[in-house]
């Protein structure tokens, strides 16, 4: 195995034009919609975190045995998402470092081991559900074996990491038209399904419960959609990509990046919500309840035909391939931050692929692996929201962009609902 020390850096032709580019948006040298476009894209790397395959088998849960019911709970926690995303984009602008950097350096060594080694075991878990999701995408689609199907996701993986390692922006580029193709292929669902808009605009604002069971799926949904790994991420895509000068930049850089993260979690909600509605509007409606993915896909092929049930396919595909290379940038990233080390990130994507290779040729459900993965990242959430908020809340460490009160108050209590709806995830799951 390769390990690299940490270094600086060279910057590439992409970012210094993109720098420039930014520098004169931030002068005044430009206005109107071409402001603000330096500035898009790490959000929406973010944020395909957030439509993974553990998505979608939570939400198709949710929608078949609920109806519109939990619409409020992904409503709710995109708004959630928005401010913890927000958060770390804030902490690598303010600081120039990402959130694992300036933990090693505020914990004993021992402690930024521990983390380095929980956040390790969270990625993996979550690419699990990536790499399972692809493969399934594969074999629904095309009728490609599962070993075969999972054997042709490691490939074009492995093709992704081509273009991280051209640039950023190459890399922004691919993953925003795979986010459009996610979003096209449930726009087809959603026509196809004919939805009861009424139904989706009180569900969507009134929260309520039907018994245990749906307060469980509620977690799990809350669990699938706030990633620890896209926490530590985010910090790391906004510390060096545009430098403010002053306090003044700093500030209309988190400015254009905050509206980078709403343009990219309004999409990234509008995808999930999708994905209950269209369960909701054929699963419920028939009285299925579908806990497996692969029956959602042949039960879409036969109630309304091939179109939907292939675009169904192909965002599954399509999710799984986009997050896993997302996956395996947090990977490097948090080993750089905790430990100041770096793998070759094509040997880190060979690591990673060997969990859910194993899985998928031992015949485990692939549902319930991802079911079981969303539990794994469960345990790695308080690990990294908590840092987060009080980092952010730091005036040394933060300068001008320090949380404010209100900010602080809301942060804290999301934190505390996520963890403490986790907890109850990993009680009724375990035990």
């Amino acid at each position: 195995m390769i390990i690299l020390k940490d270094r600086t850096q060279t910057k590439s032709p992409q970012v210094n034009k993109t720098s420039h580019k930014a520098q004169a948006a931030l002068e005044g040298e430009v206005s109107g919609v071409k402001r603000f476009l330096p500035f898009l894209g790490p959000a929406f790397i973010a944020a395909v975190a957030y439509i993974d395959p553990g998505n979608f088998a939570t939400n198709i849960t949710a929608g078949s045995k609920y109806g519109y019911l939990l619409l409020w709970v992904i409503f709710a926690s995109n708004l959630m998402a928005v401010l913890i995303q927000s958060l770390s984009a804030k902490l690598g602008i303010a600081t120039r470092k990402n959130l694992p950097e300036i933990a090693r350096e505020r914990v004993p060594k021992g402690v930024s081991i521990f983390l380095w080694i929980q956040s390790e075991l969270v990625i993996i878990a979550t690419d699990l559900a990536e790499f399972i999701g692809a493969a399934l995408g594969l074999y629904l689609i095309f009728g490609i074996p599962m070993v075969e199907a999972a054997v042709i996701t490691a490939v074009a993986s492995f093709a992704l990491l081509e273009f991280q390692r051209r640039g950023y922006r190459s890399f922004e580029a691919v993953i925003g038209v795979m986010v459009l193709a996610v979003v096209m292929a449930f726009a087809v669902q959603i026509f196809l399904v004919k939805p009861d808009l009424a139904a989706i605009s009180r569900s969507t604002f009134i929260p309520r419960f039907q018994g245990t069971d749906s307060i469980l799926l509620a977690a799990g949904i809350l669990g699938a959609t706030v990633m620890p790994h896209v926490i530590y991420l985010h910090s790391s895509l906004t510390q060096n990509r545009v430098i403010g000068k002053n306090d003044k930049e700093k500030r209309q850089i988190f400015k254009f990046e905050f509206i980078d993260i709403l343009i990219a979690m309004i999409i990234a909600g509008a995808i999930n919500m999708s994905m209950l509605v269209v369960s909701a509007a054929l699963f419920h409606k028939h009285g299925l309840f579908i806990e497996d993915l692969d029956i959602a896909f042949n039960k879409l092929n036969e109630y309304i035909g091939p179109v939907a049930s292939i675009s169904f396919g192909l965002g599954l595909l399509i999710a799984g391939l986009s997050s896993a290379s997302v996956g395996t940038l947090s990977g490097d990233i948090v080993m750089q931050g905790f430990i100041k080390k770096r793998i070759n990130l094509y040997v880190r994507r060979a690591i990673t692929m060997i969990p859910p290779l194993l899985i998928i040729i031992l015949g485990v459900n692939p549902t319930n692996a991802l079911v079981m993965s969303q539990i794994i990242l469960s345990f790695g959430i308080v690990f990294a929201l908590v840092p987060l908020i009080m980092f952010t809340s730091n005036k040394k460490i933060m300068g001008v962009l320090v949380n404010h009160r209100v900010t602080t108050i809301l942060a804290w209590i999301v934190a505390f609902l996520v963890i403490i709806l986790n907890i109850f995830l990993l009680w009724e799951s375990l035990f």
